[in-house]
């Protein structure tokens, strides 16, 4: 079947561009636009023509498996000058997604219309590239500068309330977007064609300090990545310079950011996320249908994994000691989703409906029709036997129980539970409504039928569910903790723990160890140190700094003593009694301190993590060296842009 294909219907012209899952922007389609507009323009019974797509979506990209290859004419920005050189008026007609090169054909329209859930979008900064068909070029020209530069740098789609607000779309349809793309046609056929937008005028542009204050905000957004401030340069040069400069400018860094490691990185990454979570054992396996979700625990984390499944459409049972408790629980979710509300993500009326499909009890029997039930108490293994075994007592026969548990072994949980093959361990990473990462945790005796369950439930979450073996710290934490090990070596050999999170930070890192820890809690960490003591082996190296910072009651950021010290407004600085005791201790230890240079530091945290990376691999804790990728970026901070711990080529600098 031709994936593009013409019809007429009376004077309409319907191009139909079907190339499924995405409508990409394949050879075949683009040749098949050029032709059919050959058609459109050579027939003068059609006075107008129609764009649209057939499937879930417009044109929702690039086909990426072209990347690499030489260019097949025709190449897309060509295709686009096509558009635009019609003799015949071409209405876009866009639902579902139209993303990068998806929008740079609607631009090369005469007119677009969108249905009321359609979203648009350049997201090409999230490959390390900048729009390569005329994007940042004709954006600008459609819609405030000010917006093209919001949409292209951040990569962020809009909906289409707010295309039709900048002037992106001409109109949102209710109804059948054919239908509606034909009665617009039916206003528009006999107005002289519209000014292609090459030939337009820039809308709004900034002047000459704006653009200085726009790069510097775009540089340390961007944090090391290049193409948002590449993005910068290429809008300006369209503004600035005639459109053909800005279209020849556009591609040449369109090409050199395709080649570059950053691209190479970024791509690496996005189809690491899309592919970590196709397990062959649960291939063709149905989930079981999940309609209520029990949770077991309203603290921070409970309150988070109930925000979350409601949000996802589940109604929420949170189980939690005492009717004082509750309230916490539930005062916890509502402030949640009243976030969700003020973000303009939900609106009131769904907030109400929310809030009536959450409740909270004290009695395991409220969880008799729980599909799911997902443990998030204190981490003790002993709590954790008592609530599985009341889960086992009150909970369907069929319904999964989950752990959230950071370390603790969830073989040894499932082991005292009825029917152990229904355990699995979804641990979830804090704020649990707002963090995209899911480590899925498959226990020895874990059926197909829980699995397959647990991630259709991570899919409706919108998480990225990444599967994993049982070990202590799984895989994000047992990496980082391999990492942190590694950073108290330095502060015992010469380093302070500014100089080492300054490090972090320079390499790509929202923040650093030491910064990161304290916004958890010191005592978090001290309190699982303190629970592998007896099993340390005595003959490795152990840094007792962070067990002294608790002993002294210097728990972080909530206290406004950690590792750093807050001032009233939260922003941390260097200690000198923390660098006065890190000193004192390599002292005690009789270690020669000595200076670490970013660099060095930077290489000793990320071979840490390679090392320990590796490990996990052959113990099959992790499925592949993408797993491990897909984790650190999503949970640990790692810069996307990189890669990876386990992409990343050596040196790692």
């Amino acid at each position: 079947m031709s994936t593009v294909t013409l019809t007429r219907e009376g004077h309409i012209g319907v191009i139909m561009i079907n190339n499924p899952p995405i409508n990409a922007t394949s050879h075949s389609v683009r040749e098949g636009i050029v032709d059919a507009l050959d058609q459109i323009d050579a027939d003068p019974a059609i006075n107008v023509a129609i764009l649209i797509c057939a499937g879930k979506t417009f044109i929702a990209g690039a086909d990426v498996s072209e990347f690499g290859q030489p260019p097949k004419a025709p190449i897309l920005p060509n295709v686009i000058k096509c558009l635009e050189a019609s003799t015949k008026p071409v209405i876009a007609a866009i639902h579902g997604h139209a993303l990068g090169g998806g929008l740079e054909v609607a631009l090369g329209c005469h007119y677009r219309i969108a249905d009321k859930s359609a979203k648009l979008g350049l997201p090409e900064v999230n490959l390390g590239l900048i729009p390569g068909a005329g994007g940042t070029v004709r954006l600008p020209r459609l819609v405030p500068v000010h917006d093209a530069i919001s949409m292209i740098t951040s990569g962020k789609p809009v909906s289409s309330t707010k295309a039709n607000e900048i002037g992106l779309i001409d109109a949102i349809c209710h109804g059948a977007l054919l239908d509606a793309a034909k009665d617009f046609a039916q206003t528009i056929q006999k107005l002289d064609l519209p000014v292609p937008l090459i030939a337009r005028e820039p809308v709004k542009a900034p002047s000459a300090d704006e653009w200085d204050d726009i790069t510097t905000t775009t540089i340390k957004k961007a944090r090391g990545q290049v193409a948002p401030v590449v993005a910068i340069d290429a809008i300006r040069t369209g503004i600035d310079k005639e459109a053909q400069t800005g279209l020849t400018f556009e591609r040449q860094k369109f090409v050199e950011l395709r080649d570059s490691d950053q691209s190479k990185a970024l791509r690496h990454i996005f189809f690491a996320e899309r592919s970590v979570g196709k397990l062959p054992e649960i291939d063709g396996i149905a989930p079981n249908a999940i309609r209520e979700v029990g949770v077991i625990g309203g603290g921070i984390m409970g309150a988070g994994i109930a925000t979350a499944s409601l949000l996802a459409g589940f109604d929420v049972t949170i189980i939690e000691r005492n009717d004082e408790a509750c309230a916490n629980g539930r005062a916890t979710v509502e402030k949640h989703l009243s976030g969700s509300v003020k973000r303009g993500l939900i609106t009131q009326d769904r907030f109400d409906q929310l809030l009536a499909a959450f409740s909270t009890s004290t009695d395991y029997a409220a969880l008799r029709n729980a599909d799911l039930v997902v443990e998030a108490v204190f981490e003790d293994m002993n709590v954790k036997h008592d609530v599985f075994g009341k889960l086992s007592l009150h909970c369907k026969a069929d319904a999964v129980l989950a752990s959230n548990t950071s370390y603790l072994d969830i073989n040894e949980i499932a082991a005292k539970c009825v029917n152990p093959g229904r355990v699995i361990g979804l641990h979830f990473f804090s704020p649990a409504h707002i963090m995209k990462l899911l480590e899925v945790v498959h226990t020895d005796k874990a059926n197909a039928k829980s699995l397959a369950t647990a991630f259709a439930f991570g899919r409706a979450l919108g998480k990225i569910a990444v599967p994993c073996g049982v070990c202590d710290g799984f895989i994000g934490n047992r990496i980082m903790s391999a990492y942190r090990k590694h950073c108290e070596y330095m502060l015992e050999d010469g380093a302070l723990p500014h100089q080492i999170d300054d490090a972090m930070v320079e390499f790509g890192f929202p923040m650093g160890l030491f910064a990161m820890q304290d916004m958890a809690g010191l005592e978090i960490s001290w309190a699982t140190r303190k629970r592998l003591a007896p099993f340390r082996d005595p003959a490795e190296r152990y840094v007792a700094l962070g067990d002294y910072l608790c002993e002294m009651g210097r728990f972080g950021k909530k206290n406004g003593l950690g590792w750093y010290r807050y001032d009233e407004t939260g922003k941390a600085q260097p200690d000198p009694e923390v660098d006065t005791l890190v000193i004192a201790e390599s002292e005690k230890k009789g270690i020669t301190r000595r200076s670490f240079s970013h660099d060095e530091i930077t290489h000793t945290i990320l071979t840490a993590m390679r090392n320990e990376g590796d490990k996990i691999v052959a113990e099959g804790v992790a499925r592949s060296p993408d797993a491990i990728d897909v984790v650190m970026v999503n949970g640990y901070g790692f810069p996307r842009h990189k890669g990876g711990p386990m992409f990343i080529s050596p040196p790692y600098i």
